[in-house]
């Protein structure tokens, strides 16, 4: 039987699956998730990532072939070293070098957010939304702000291994210095705590994102009203710039954000200011898979 094997990589958890490809899609034959346990060290991940690829095996009884996998960070393509990850133990690490050698497996990596974009574009939200999309750009809006690139069905990562990170391109000043060391990074401006962080600077209350957005265009809190414009601005500003980039088809909005309807409205009319175009042609669409997209991105890296 043919299999694709896909594994998520995350700070908390590891989550892999078995799919069989068949003529209208992929039938998940099995799913398992454990802890990372990211703080007992580099060599204890690898040895989780091995023991859950051995409990995928003993459920179906099969072997995989090849294993695509999801990341914090992404593999230098020059250097083949680890870099920009937040779970920091894989850092400076040839992770793919050393899973490879360790456990005798062949693996495909890429960022978490370019296997929510595959995962969207060949399973997801434009398989229905956008048929026939060859250039797909897939947004990740939450506590970070990332994206992926998928062109022709793959992942497109880039000379340096940074294609699609929009969140650490410059978008403005007033966000502030971003942790990454650049100043007014797009994460800086548009992600829920730099919008939980304007509100509080401004009211002197704290209050979560929904909340805020609960209240905008009610009457009843300037603030809110005020932090959701932002919102609204700097989203069509910094859509406008990879439209302006990459033309893509379709952009599919994932994380914590997408889900606010007003960006599919007034987020989208905020963008025609900043657009080289007389129209916006481009497809917005919601996910569909939930939190599925990871994981089936990973498997989406080496289905074909």
């Amino acid at each position: 039987m043919q299999s694709i094997w896909g594994i998520d990589m995350g700070g908390t958890k590891i989550e892999g699956v078995v799919l069989e490809p068949g003529k209208t899609g992929f039938r998940e034959l099995a799913r398992q998730r454990i802890p990372t346990e990211k703080e007992k060290g580099y060599d204890h991940i690898i040895q989780r990532v091995g023991g859950l690829i051995d409990q995928l095996k003993a459920q179906t009884g099969l072997q995989p072939k090849k294993i695509g996998m999801g990341t914090p960070g992404t593999l230098d393509p020059i250097t083949q070293l680890h870099k920009n990850a937040n779970t920091t133990a894989l850092n400076g690490q040839p992770f793919k070098k050393d899973l490879e050698e360790r456990l005798g497996l062949s693996f495909t990596l890429a960022n978490d957010a370019n296997c929510f974009a595959i995962a969207e574009a060949k399973m997801g939200a434009a398989v229905e939304g956008a048929p026939g999309a060859k250039l797909v750009f897939g947004v990740i809006m939450g506590t970070g702000v990332g994206g992926g690139i998928v062109f022709d069905g793959k992942v497109w990562n880039g000379r340096q291994g940074i294609g699609g990170e929009w969140g650490h391109s410059f978008l403005d000043e007033s966000g502030g210095v971003c942790y990454c060391g650049n100043l007014g990074c797009v994460e800086t401006v548009i992600a829920g705590p730099a919008l939980e962080r304007y509100y509080r600077e401004l009211s002197g209350q704290t209050l979560s994102l929904q909340e805020i957005v609960n209240r905008y265009g009610k009457q009843q809190d300037e603030i809110a009203d005020k932090t959701i414009k932002r919102l609204i601005h700097y989203f069509g500003k910094g859509m406008a710039n990879i439209i302006n980039t990459l033309d893509p088809d379709a952009i599919i909005l994932g994380g914590g954000l997408g889900n606010i309807s007003l960006l599919y409205t007034e987020g989208l009319e905020a963008i025609m200011p900043f657009l080289f175009n007389p129209r916006l042609d481009t497809i917005f669409l919601r996910p569909k898979l939930g939190d599925s997209a990871g994981v089936y991105g990973a498997a989406m890296l080496v289905a074909d």
